[in-house]
């Protein structure tokens, strides 16, 4: 079975490939926006593999939440290739992959969103698969959701990014991993068994996962912070 897997939900975009339990993954180039490199990375990637577009089963995709615009980009080129090839589509949400990277059996996610907020989830490994424990949701640091109970794990580069959410996690003594971001190696890994079981979509009916709806500050928002209009 072979899994093409794609994420550009913040800065760093990357690509993977799942053959047959086999990975490989490469990161989009620093520094240069993801709906340019994403596509020859993919092509690249693939001939790494000695395969072709063709050869692909499906195609995986970070859904969200993340960079509105780095969601489109990963959706739409997931679309448009599974179209062109006629193969399914898997959506994974950022934050379970980011859950999966992270190695614990119980993980608090926060991811920074920008504009002074967290989205923040929390999962729960279920055999071979993790199981998501309530809604996503996406708040100021402050009042981001903190386990209260002993045997979690924090990751995500949320806590990195505001002070007073990791100060609240050490105050409950949540360890705190290393600040990452999603990648497409970890959607590929939740995806593939997805696959197997026959759980793609019909590329039409797949969509980014935004969770917010406000996209930036107006200019008055901006003006009450100190900033330009």
């Amino acid at each position: 079975m072979n899994l093409l897997a794609l994420e550009t939900a913040t800065d760093q975009g990357s690509v993977a490939l799942w053959r047959d339990g086999l990975l490989l993954a490469r990161e989009c180039p620093a520094g240069e926006q993801s709906s340019l490199t994403l596509l020859p990375l993919v092509q690249t990637l693939v001939a790494e593999a000695g395969l072709t577009l063709a050869d692909l089963d499906g195609i995986a995709f970070g859904a969200g939440p993340g960079a509105f615009t780095g969601l489109r980009v990963a959706c739409g080129v997931a679309q448009g290739l599974a179209v062109a090839l006629d193969i399914p589509v898997l959506p994974v949400v950022t934050l379970e992959a980011l859950a999966l990277a992270d190695g614990h059996d119980q993980v608090a996610v926060y991811l920074d969103a920008r504009m002074g907020e967290v989205y923040c989830g929390a999962y729960r490994r279920q055999g071979d698969g993790l199981e998501a424990l309530g809604a996503l949701c996406v708040t100021p640091p402050e009042a981001a959701p903190v386990p209260q109970e002993a045997g979690w794990h924090a990751c995500g580069n949320g806590p990195a990014a505001y002070p007073a959410l990791a100060e609240r996690l050490m105050a409950q003594a949540i360890p705190l991993g290393p600040e990452r971001v999603p990648t497409a190696a970890a959607v590929a890994q939740l995806a593939a068994p997805r696959l197997a079981r026959g759980e793609g979509l019909d590329p039409a009916l797949a969509a980014p996962l935004y969770v917010r709806d406000k996209v930036a500050f107006t200019v008055a928002e901006r003006l009450a912070q100190g900033g330009k209009a």
